[in-house]
């Protein structure tokens, strides 16, 4: 698209730019949400708090106003202001998904300049947590669960790949033969998902690796639905809650472990 075609509101250049994204229904409307939350501080104004903030109609913005010579300032007064109001990860994850959509507007040529220059998130600290013992995880793997679980749980475990990245994998995207994602060869399993993901995938040769349980709504765009069953892209929400759920009768908390706690043992194991 040229930038004779930008369009003028920022909120349908949020449209364009999610429509090139590979995200779950949940994953989708988060971004939504962060984007749609900048329009109030690109206007100088401070948007609605909480649940309010996801049904209010946010003012209408024209794109071009991310090229104004203030810009810069005016969203570093709004990340003071948001980190004032959320956790730092919160803060750091919607300025990252802001960052992302800057960043593809202005190879589209739609915006001449970066606002976010030089801006960086809240500090906060990071923990890692910490690797699950070999026992403990071969305990996750005999835990009576579905295929699709034992075969996410599997694949996350022997490629370590960030959690976002498994759950974008579409059917197309895997060489079962050599066992690795073709578009992205740092990704490879070993024999545990090798055997699993043929009986996941069969009579499937395109759509998301990973399905929900019901048919997706009329509205999920194409790359993130099943053609054969109608099913689409398992979110990132949904994968964790199943996971710790699962895993809670193994914690003597009872509260269960994280996919993170699992992707961690597969590095550590390797």
């Amino acid at each position: 698209m040229s930038p004779s075609t930008a369009p003028v509101e920022y909120a349908v250049a949020i449209d364009h730019y999610l429509a090139t994204l590979r995200l779950g229904e949940a994953s989708r409307r988060v971004y939504r949400i962060a984007l749609t939350t900048w329009a109030w501080h690109l206007v100088g104004r401070t948007p609605p708090r909480g649940k309010d903030r996801r049904g209010a109609a946010p003012p209408i913005v024209p794109l071009a106003l991310l090229d104004a010579p203030d810009m810069g300032q005016r969203l570093r007064t709004a990340l003071s202001l948001r980190a004032s109001t959320a956790d730092p990860r919160t803060v750091s994850r919607e300025l990252s998904i802001l960052r992302g959509a800057i960043a593809w507007w202005r190879t589209r040529g739609w915006i001449d300049a970066d606002p976010l220059q030089r801006l960086r998130p809240p500090s906060t600290p990071v923990s890692e947590p910490s690797a699950l013992s070999p026992e403990e995880v071969e305990m996750i793997f005999n835990l009576p669960v579905g295929l699709r679980e034992q075969t996410f749980w599997r694949l996350l475990y022997e490629a370590t790949a960030p959690i976002e990245r498994i759950l974008a994998l579409n059917v197309d995207d895997l060489d079962l033969v050599r066992r690795r994602a073709r578009k992205a060869p740092s990704i490879r399993w070993r024999g545990g998902t090798a055997r699993l993901l043929p009986l996941l995938l069969l009579g499937r040769t395109a759509g998301p690796i990973l399905l929900t349980e019901r048919r997706a709504a009329p509205t999920t765009p194409a790359h993130d639905r099943c053609p054969v069953t109608g099913r689409g892209r398992l979110s990132y929400r949904r994968a964790a809650e199943l996971f710790t759920s699962a895993t809670t009768r193994l914690t003597p908390d009872g509260r269960g472990w994280t996919l993170r706690h699992l992707r961690a043992a597969g590095l550590s194991h390797r």
